[in-house]
Order: structure tokens, then sequence, then C-alpha cells
């Protein structure tokens, strides 16, 4: 392939998406804007499948040196992000219909997919932290897209935390321009630079907070249950399955796995347990299942955080690719999964089968039964995850996934339509069959040469969850009932008597934000500035 297609496909990954706001300028534009989501992401995915081993495309200013490339990890990430992009973009068209709003939504939806895509070609940190920034602060449009009082309250969580965040890296990636040498910016050399570095430790915290709050990491993972249910379903399947995976790729691209750091990653692996563990605890307790899936969410990028941070504890360089391969998963079944809700609700129950029967292939996919691609998703974190206590606490891992998917399946199974003959329409049903049968088949296509589920360390962990789904629906009404959001609620109420004036302020930042163009155009502005800020910190 000619690197200069591949460098015209990683630009146009992030350009074509932003490319495509110009139509919001006159009334025909606008209308038009929700049927080019489906393909405003294909640039993405034809990069992912023709750009991997090129070159990387470095782009000379005349105090800047910005780069686009590719490795095996983020072409995995960025081809399945894609795919999802562009099945929920169609989905989202018919979700939508003819309301006046639908093109206010594809606005938010394209400065999102531009910073969703983005993080998986950036080469140097200015790019990185532009699309990082984008992807975190644009989404909030998507979440208040309702404009409920649910919604509303989630965006301001969401926003407050996904500013936060921000901030973390932002000084993170201060402190790795200043002890990079020489004047580069790209991040190979940052994270090459950041075992020596004297405030390494400090940079390393930075990361997993910034990091770890994207891809909810608990406690920092309190804004998922909130954003997700309360977002419109297309929205909540980007939420969940691509947007997450920008803290994925984050931890990929700047911990050094080839060196390893013991201490931190040992930190991560632990807390990523927890989290997995802790999701599942959560999740079980709720009746919505969008909540629900938001909790099997948190437990899921738990797994995967315990795969990379064990990984780095031991210096294990495959640990990115596994990870990635994990993540790549997820991104299918769970995008699937959520569009999938949306295509149950809208079925009556005579259609009951045909709607429940790839939902739970997909539930049991999660909980690794064999010959599933959720099968060789946990079959690539062995390495890290295989052995020992840690082996053990997979396997359990996976049998609390079983367990809450099976409970989300019940729930779901409760919410289809009243009307015995009701059907989803056509644009519902087909990018949600696309994605369902990209989650059982390509796993197996983008899984390592060699790799296989194995049959029954695989089986009985979902055998496991089976028996405690059976006693969950016999015994789960004496559980408690937690709110969406657990940890903040508490946090919330506390400070709603603090500072009262405080809410008020809130609500009117909020007015202002909700207001488009104006408040799209500030969320570029705004990560164009923090981008530029970090730079200047480069020597």
């Amino acid at each position: 392939m000619m690197p200069a297609l591949a460098h015209f496909l990683l630009l146009a990954t992030i350009l074509v998406p932003l490319g495509l706001l110009v139509s919001e300028v006159t009334p025909r534009g606008r209308a038009r804007l929700p049927g080019l989501l489906v393909w405003a992401p294909l640039p993405g995915l034809a990069a992912a499948l023709l750009a991997l081993g090129q070159p990387p495309l470095v782009i000379y200013a005349d105090w800047l040196q910005l780069t686009l490339r590719l490795d095996a990890p983020a072409a995995v990430l960025l081809g399945v992000a894609a795919l999802l992009w562009s099945a929920a973009g169609a989905y989202a068209k018919a979700y939508l219909g003819q309301k006046p709003e639908a093109a206010r939504f594809a606005g938010w939806w394209l400065l999102t997919l531009a910073g969703s895509l983005g993080v998986f070609v950036a080469g140097d940190l200015v790019t990185f932290y532009f699309s990082f920034a984008l992807v975190s602060l644009a989404a909030y449009g998507l979440v208040v897209h309702d404009a409920t009082d649910r919604a509303r309250r989630a965006g301001a969580i969401y926003l407050a935390l996904a500013v936060l965040g921000e901030v973390f890296l932002l000084f993170a990636f201060a402190l790795l321009t200043v002890h990079i040498p020489g004047q580069s910016l790209a991040i190979s050399d940052a994270v090459a630079a950041l075992p020596g570095s004297p405030v390494r430790d400090v940079t390393i915290l930075l990361l997993l907070l910034g990091f770890g709050l994207k891809a909810g990491l608990a406690p920092l993972h309190v804004w998922l249950p909130l954003a997700h249910p309360a977002a419109p379903m297309p929205a909540s399947a980007v939420l969940s399955g691509a947007i997450i995976k920008a803290g994925i790729i984050g931890l990929i691209r700047f911990l050094p796995f080839e060196g390893g750091i013991a201490g931190w990653g040992e930190t991560l692996g632990v807390l990523g347990f927890l989290t997995a563990f802790y999701g599942v605890a959560l999740g079980i307790t709720q009746q919505n299942p969008k909540t629900i899936l938001a909790y099997s969410s948190v437990s899921q990028m738990g797994v995967v955080m315990a795969a990379l941070g064990f990984g780095l504890a031991a210096g294990d360089g495959t640990a990115s690719m596994s990870g990635a391969f994990y993540a790549s998963h997820h991104v299918l079944a769970k995008g699937a999964l959520f569009l999938g809700v949306g295509v149950a609700y809208a079925t009556g129950g005579r259609r009951l089968w045909w709607v429940m029967g790839p939902v739970l292939l997909l539930v049991f996919s999660f909980g690794g039964l064999p010959f599933t691609g959720g099968a060789l998703a946990k079959e690539a974190t062995k390495g890290q995850l295989g052995a020992g206590l840690l082996g053990w606490l997979a396997a359990f891992s996976a049998a609390g996934t079983t367990m809450l998917m099976l409970h989300f399946a019940g729930r779901l199974r409760l919410g289809m339509a009243s009307a015995p003959e009701a059907r989803a329409a056509a644009g519902l049903i087909l990018p949600w069959a696309v994605m369902t049968a990209a989650a059982l088949t390509l796993p197996w296509v983008l899984a390592p040469a060699g790799m296989s589920d194995k049959f029954w360390p695989a089986l009985w962990p979902v055998l496991l969850g089976i028996g405690l789904a059976l006693a969950l629906r016999r015994w789960g009404s004496l559980l408690p009932r937690p709110p969406e959001g657990d940890l903040l609620v508490f946090a919330e109420r506390g400070a709603s008597r603090l500072a009262p004036p405080l809410t008020e302020r809130a609500s009117r930042i909020e007015a202002v934000l909700r207001a488009w163009p104006s408040a799209g155009l500030a969320l570029l502005g705004i990560a164009v500035l923090l981008g530029l800020v970090m730079a200047g910190a480069a020597p």
C-alpha cells in the first residue's frame, strides 16, 4: 500500500467528521446531517484495515510537530470502534426520525466521533490531548440530548468529571514534555523517558487518574451508570462501547510495559479487580437494563485494567495487545446489546425470541462461554491473569459477569412492548443485527494466530454464573437498592446542603452549554486551547 494513501486515511479519520460540521451552516445541510452519520467513521475503518505498518504521518509547523500513527493495539480498537460508530449512526438516523433536534444531536455526535477515533491515531502529545479533550467534552451534548431532569443531572456530573480528567492529564502531559530529551512531543519518546523521570510517580498517578476516570476505574466510575441510562439509545451504545476506550488506549499508549514498573502495575491491577467485582455487585441490584449494562462496562473495563496493570508489573510487552483485544470484544458486544435494548423495547411478546436469542448469545459470550468471542477475549489475558490467585480471580470475575448479564437479560425481557405483534423499525433492526453478527464473528478474525479458547477452563465459570443467577432470581429481592451513581449520591446530597447556590449556578451554565452550534464551537476552542497550553510546556 502507498504510504500517501495511509497518511490520507489517518488524516481523514479526524478531519472528515469535523468537516461534515460545515453542513450546520445551512437549513438544508442541517436537515441532511443525521443521514451522514453512518458514513463519517468509514475513513477510520479503512485506516484500521490499510494503514497498519505504514510510516507515521508527520506534520511540521514553525513551532510544533504533529504525528499520526497506527500500531497493532490501536488498529484493532480503531477498527471495531469505527464499525460501532457507523452502525450506531445508522441507528441514530432511524431513532431520531425527523425531530427538529436531530441536527443538533448530529453536531455533538460528529465532534465526539472525531475525538473518539482521533485518540487511536494520535502519535504525539498535542494531537492525543486535543482528541481526548474533544471526545470527553463533546460527549456532554449526547448525554443531555433528551433535556429531561435526569439527563441534565447526568450531564452536569459527567461534564464536571470530564473537566477534572482533563486537568489530571494536562498536568501529566506537562510533566512528560519537560523530561523528554530534545524538542520531541512524540508519545513513544515520552514513554521511553518516563521510567527515568524524577517525577515519574507523580506523572503515573496523574495518568492513572485521568485515564482511569474515562475508563470507569472505581471509585471514578460514577459517571457511567448516570450517563448511559440518561442518553438516547445510540449515544449509550457509543458511550459504553467506544468512548470509554479513550481511557484504555491512553493506558496502553502511555504506560511503559516493556520495562515495567512493579509498584504502579500492581496498584492498577488490584484496583482493576476491585472495579471488576464492584461493578458486578452494584449491577445485580439495578432494575433498568441500561443501568445494568453500564455497571457491566465498569466491571469489564476493570478486567482490562487488571490485565494491563499486572502486565506492567511484570514488564510484559504483550499486555497492551491482550488488553486491546479484550476491549475490542467489549466494543462489539456491548454496542450490540445497547442497540438491542432499543429493538427489544419496540418488539412485542410474540416476537420475543428472535430478539432474546441473539441477546442471550452475547450474554453468555461476556461470561466467556466456549466457542464465543468472549472466550477468546478471556483467553487473550491468560498471559497476565492466567496463573495462581490472579487466575482464580479472573475466573470468578467471569462467573460474576455471567450472573450480571443474565440479570440484564431478565430485566430486558420485562421491558418489551405491550402489543404482542409489535415490531421494531427496520432502521433499528439492521444496525443491531450487523453489530450482533460482528460481535459473534470478528473476534475469531482478529484473534492472534494460534490462540483458541479452552473448553473446560472457560465453561465452569459460566456454569457457576448460571447457578448464581438462579440464586439471584430467588433471593435478589432481599438485596439493597443503591441508586444509579452509588458513591456519588452521598457526596451530592452533602454538597447540596452545604452550597445550594452552586446548584442554581450550575443550572445556568448548563443552559448556556445546551445552545448549538455555539457550545460545540466553544468546546472545540477549549480543546485547542488546552492542547496549546500543554504544548507550550515543551522545552
